[in-house]
């Protein structure tokens, strides 16, 4: 029986794994949850599935889920909650956090011997080549659990590396395939959040929606799978069942197929090496009829070009890039900006950033962090007060400097 740490368990993610647990009982054990601020979810699911120690993101949540459950589970908060939860006694760490957030605690993991089932995915977006390398020096292993990724997983599964010639990753397009810049400038919340494939939380919406998303995920196909970026392709594929491929030298490609369905990823990545059984529909391809590729429009879709721009820039880049990007989609939600103004605010962020420091490299967790306050608060300026963010002098990253 495998045993499982859920980072996030209130989370869209966080519940479709443990929906996968609860089907397999006899597979998984569930040791430790964190979550936010969802006291009601986490006490339910504290008392389904009986973990050893929870986490929530403040006191006040902690006393109130205590009152819910009693002293039956140790209650922890804030990022010592997290940390908490990322070193618990587990054989697998489920990274379903959202956002920034999650860096710090999924070090904390690999650097306590945890494998990773990943779907934080700004943790190799802030930090890749950093994660990348205490992964390998505490033998731990990356199991992605975006579908897209968990695909070139799979597709790569018992291929040599050097025999790879290029990844596809594929995108729905999102709600605004087929929009005008003029009308995708204007797009109201209500219309980002309504994704015509998945069903997923408002960040990751919005960032569907602006194709943000695949662009964040093309810089972590770079470092989850160390593939230089050139080779590394996003083509929009509507119907959502060929979820990526990837090409081998010679000229073959191997893509994975199936109903567009969260547990499916999930289930690859809690279960392996294994498969387990899953009750979800199965993929009829005479009824699919038709399976469609395009180009993506960077035109109208700038944020996918901005990633390809920070993988260029350097490993500190990306970082400066999500975080401005975080600040941009919460504003939106907030209905404090309009939807064109999200590639604005990352495009004059980033803009900054490689005017100060293109090439910049990333060595420790504190250097990322360090990228990240300024880049938001870069971005709040931005919003707020229309200063030019080049005005700004960005700081070294490292603790003793600052």
């Amino acid at each position: 029986m495998k045993a499982l740490a859920i980072l996030g368990s209130t989370g869209s993610v966080g519940q479709q794994a443990l929906s996968v647990v609860a089907a397999n009982p006899e597979r998984f054990r569930v040791t430790a949850l964190a979550a936010g601020h969802n006291v009601a979810v986490l006490a339910e699911q504290v008392k389904r599935f009986e973990p050893e120690l929870v986490s929530l993101a403040d006191q006040a949540d902690a006393r109130a889920l205590r009152k819910r459950v009693g002293d039956a589970v140790e209650i922890r908060f804030g990022s010592d909650g997290l940390l908490a939860v990322a070193a618990h006694h587990a054989e697998l760490v489920v990274a379903a956090l959202v956002g920034a957030v999650g860096l710090a605690p999924t070090l904390a993991a690999i650097r306590a011997g945890r494998d990773i089932a990943l779907a934080n995915k700004e943790v190799m977006v802030m930090a890749g080549a950093l994660v990348r390398r205490e992964a390998e020096a505490h033998g731990v292993t990356l199991l992605p659990v975006d579908s897209e990724h968990s695909a070139i997983f799979q597709a790569l599964a018992g291929h040599r590396h050097e025999d790879v010639s290029r990844l596809i990753l594929t995108c729905s397009g999102g709600p605004f395939r087929e929009w005008s810049t003029e009308r995708i400038a204007q797009a109201s919340v209500e219309q980002a959040l309504d994704h015509p494939k998945w069903k997923m939380g408002a960040k990751i919406t919005v960032d569907s929606a602006t194709l943000m998303n695949k662009g964040l995920e093309v810089i972590e196909a770079r470092w989850l799978f160390d593939v230089p970026a050139d080779r590394i392709d996003v083509v929009v594929h509507p119907q959502s069942i060929v979820h990526s491929l990837v090409e081998y030298r010679d000229s073959s490609v191997l893509a994975q197929l199936g109903l567009p369905d969260m547990r499916v990823p999930i289930a690859v990545a809690l279960a392996h090496p294994e498969r387990i059984a899953l009750d979800v529909p199965r993929l009829d391809l005479t009824r699919v009829k038709q399976l469609d590729f395009y180009e993506p429009d960077h035109a109208r879709f700038p944020c996918l070009a901005l990633a390809a721009q920070a993988l260029r820039g350097g490993e500190e880049a990306a970082a400066v890039l999500n975080a401005a990007n975080e600040v941009a989609v919460a504003a939106f939600l907030e209905r404090l900006i309009p939807f064109g103004a999200i590639a604005d605010t990352n495009a004059a962020v980033l803009e900054s950033h490689l005017a100060l420091r293109r090439g910049a490299v990333v060595n420790e967790l504190a250097d990322v962090l360090a990228a990240d306050v300024w880049a938001r608060d870069c971005a709040r300026k931005q919003l707020a007060l229309g200063v030019d963010p080049r005005s700004d002098i960005m700081p070294s990253g490292r603790e003793e400097d600052r």
